[in-house]
């Protein structure tokens, strides 16, 4: 029988994988050296480095300077969410995907999106838009775009493509946080979503940086009957 091939960073990071929960590399123990595991894999130490940090950014090794690499004693998993392109959520569901821009401004953003991201009177720009799936309303999209932090959203045509799919391909980011949460639709929502007045509707309220400097702030409402669905 061959030996297993350990030729890319997530080959590595599945046997590492495999001995913390085989209990080869128990809770609280120390692995070995990168350049040991290197020499064992027959790989680059770099792949091994890389295929350590995603094994630590998932919360089961715990990587100090200098004082080598543990697994951790209590590991903790740690959810982490990727900026979804709402087209494609809405393809990937087997749904005709359509697109309506409703507004598109230049305007001073309300005091509550001003003090979460830390600005004051920055010129922003104001886009809300309705995402369909088989023609039927699926998200409504408020967002705010301060455009110093993007500049060239100002040219770009957001009656073809939507300001989510154009930020996520256009406007890197470090940072960002997210917040999950439930409302009643107000008379403008449930027109916009075809659902009655006061209906229980999903929202995501998410903000991303790049750095020092925020990029945005979108509300993402969503019709009655969605459903959230993601990976552990």
């Amino acid at each position: 029988m061959s030996a297993p091939q350990f030729n890319t960073w997530q080959s590595v990071q599945d046997e590492v994988l495999r001995r913390i929960h085989a209990r080869e590399w128990p809770p609280g123990s120390a692995i070995p050296h990168e350049a040991d595991l290197a020499v064992e894999f027959g790989c680059a130490r770099a792949t091994v480095n890389r295929a350590l940090r995603a094994v630590a950014e998932a919360g089961l090794l715990d990587r100090r300077r200098r004082a080598g690499t543990r697994v951790a004693l209590h590991p903790v998993r740690k959810a982490t969410l990727s900026i979804p392109i709402i087209r494609a959520e809405i393809e990937g569901l087997g749904m005709a995907y359509t697109y309506r821009r409703i507004l598109a401004e230049t305007a001073k953003a309300p005091a509550p999106v001003q003090r979460q991201l830390g600005i004051r009177n920055d010129p922003m720009l104001h886009v809300r838009a309705l995402h369909l799936a088989d023609a039927t309303p699926y998200v409504l999209e408020e967002r705010w775009v301060r455009i110093a932090s993007v500049p060239a959203i100002i040219k770009a045509d957001l009656t073809r493509q939507s300001a989510n799919e154009w930020l996520v391909a256009n406007a890197p980011f470090t940072h960002g946080d997210i917040a999950f949460s439930a409302s009643a639709a107000s008379e403008a929502e449930a027109t916009f979503l075809a659902c009655a007045p006061g209906a229980a509707l999903f929202v995501i309220a998410r903000t991303t940086w790049n750095g020092a400097a925020p990029i945005t702030s979108v509300r993402l409402t969503y019709a009655p009957g969605y459903r959230m669905v993601t990976g552990l």
